[in-house]
């Protein structure tokens, strides 16, 4: 069985696509995991810019290195 790619605390970059606005893009911190919904695991958001949270898939994510 496949885990979940990120944990609670990371952080990542978040890619919006599709309904998202592109000014979503941005850094964000995972705040919780939830399971999967068909195209893989999703995952609660919350933006360090302002605090907006979102609900996105595990592929709009990217992990950030330790120099960004």
């Amino acid at each position: 069985m496949q885990a979940h790619k990120y944990k609670i605390g990371d952080t990542v970059e978040f890619t919006a696509g599709g309904s998202y606005p592109p000014a979503a893009r941005g850094r964000y911190q995972i705040v919780r995991q939830l399971p999967s919904e068909g195209e893989g695991f999703q995952y609660r958001i919350k933006s360090l810019a302002d605090g907006h949270e979102r609900m996105v898939r595990e592929g709009q994510l990217d992990q950030l290195t330790a120099a960004e």
